[in-house]
């Protein structure tokens, strides 16, 4: 947990570095346009494909019913666009992991550990892959339990647990892809996979706020290099003391 505590503290310190300040700003604003430019041109395919989706579950009864009844296709709209700010949210999230994150892992790496001996065990196409296979199970499990997210008290763990998974397997390779070998990388996720995803959790409660979740992506970035780079480090100190004790 102070391993964690640690990597938001040093985050936040960078956060307002310039060079990490011009990176803020595009990838939430490219997200959005994006997104925008897909609801122009198929919003009412979305409103018909949400409306068939909610009548094929119990809640539709409910929706059925006295005022529900009358409102139901201004709660479909509020329901769509209410679920296009996850979705604009999680693709500034996948434009820093694969667009700027080398930038930043070159930044704090300089700073912070520059001693660090780079072993490339990560790659562009391992990123790409990393990333496609992150939202491609994140969009099932939303997909998945979407019912639940609407009508239940799950509303808020859902979302949650599933935005934990996606930011420790989005950032931690792009994190540790220009220094870790392969075996050490495995190596991280073995023994630190709990502060990951704890940091995942910790960070995904950002998505909830307003105006901070437009500086979320690249806070959750050098938060993930931060945790991910000092776990290789000491994860090269405590090899270098079992091969040579006297080091120690």
């Amino acid at each position: 947990m102070n391993d964690v505590a640690v990597a938001l503290g040093d985050a936040l310190k960078g956060l307002f570095h310039p060079k990490m300040l011009a990176l803020i700003i595009w990838p939430m604003l490219l997200a959005s346009l994006l997104w925008g430019a897909a609801a122009m041109l198929f919003w009412s395919s979305w409103l018909t494909s949400l409306t068939a989706l909610i009548q094929a579950t119990p809640a539709e009864q409910w929706i059925a019913q006295g005022f529900f009844a009358v409102a139901s296709h201004y709660l479909m709209t509020f329901v769509l666009i209410v679920l296009l700010v996850p979705a604009i949210y999680v693709t500034a999230l996948l434009i820093t992991t694969v667009f700027a994150m080398p930038a930043m892992v070159g930044h704090v790496a300089a700073k912070y550990y520059p001693a660090l001996e780079h072993k490339r065990g990560g790659s562009v196409a391992g990123s790409v892959g990393n990333a496609a296979l992150a939202i491609t199970i994140y969009c099932l499990g939303w997909i998945v339990t979407l019912p639940l997210w609407l009508f239940t008290p799950f509303a808020l763990i859902l979302p949650l647990l599933l935005m934990a998974y996606l930011n420790q397997r989005l950032f931690r390779y792009d994190a540790l892809a220009e220094h870790a070998s392969r075996e050490e990388f495995q190596q991280i996720l073995e023994r630190a996979s709990t502060k990951l995803y704890l940091l995942g959790m910790l960070v995904g409660l950002l998505q909830f706020v307003p105006i901070l979740n437009f500086f979320a992506p690249v806070f959750i970035g050098l938060a993930f290099i931060h945790l991910s780079l000092s776990e290789l480090q000491r994860l090269r100190q405590e090899k270098d003391v079992s091969i040579n004790p006297a080091a120690a």
